[in-house]
């Protein structure tokens, strides 16, 4: 597709999840993904969600980030033992979940607690992927940090 002579991305490859904004998990524990998010993404009828590795919260990611894994994956040996083990883990520990009409998804009780989510919802863009957290463990940052965003822009040469 072009668009005044130049090519337009498709949505589902160039999702970049920036900002943050905070939810509640409803009576049935579904929360709503941020709207802003679900566009970036071009509306997905499912997304990833797993157990961050480094942070008592969770990832939130596009079919398209997930594929891209899966793609690099697929270029080591599936029959080494050590290989099945690391894949087995990351498999029990995240979900696909399907997205609702109104944008919603149930995380099982297992991942909320991992996070320790029991009410209110943060959501936090981390440009590849977006961040679910506990809102009382993550409080929006009253002004910008300019020193540690110097220092993210400078380490990964942004």
């Amino acid at each position: 597709m072009e668009a005044e002579g130049r090519e337009v991305e498709n949505p589902r490859e160039s999702a970049v999840f920036s900002g943050s904004a905070e939810h509640a998990l409803d009576p049935k524990r579904r929360v709503t993904i941020p709207s802003g998010w679900r566009d970036a993404m071009g509306r997905p009828a499912y997304v990833f969600v797993m157990a961050d590795p480094h942070a008592k919260c969770l990832r939130l990611m596009p079919d398209s980030l997930m594929r891209s894994l899966l793609e690099r994956l697929r270029s080591r040996r599936l029959s080494d033992p050590t290989v099945a083990q690391k894949l087995r883990v990351i498999g029990e520990n995240s979900e696909q979940l399907p997205l609702d009409v109104q944008g919603r998804i149930r995380i099982s009780d297992r991942l909320l607690s991992f996070a320790d989510i029991k009410g209110r919802v943060a959501f936090v863009g981390a440009v590849a992927y977006g961040e679910i957290w506990a809102a009382e463990k993550r409080a929006p940052a009253a002004e910008v940090d300019q020193a540690a965003l110097g220092e993210a822009l400078a380490s990964l040469d942004f």
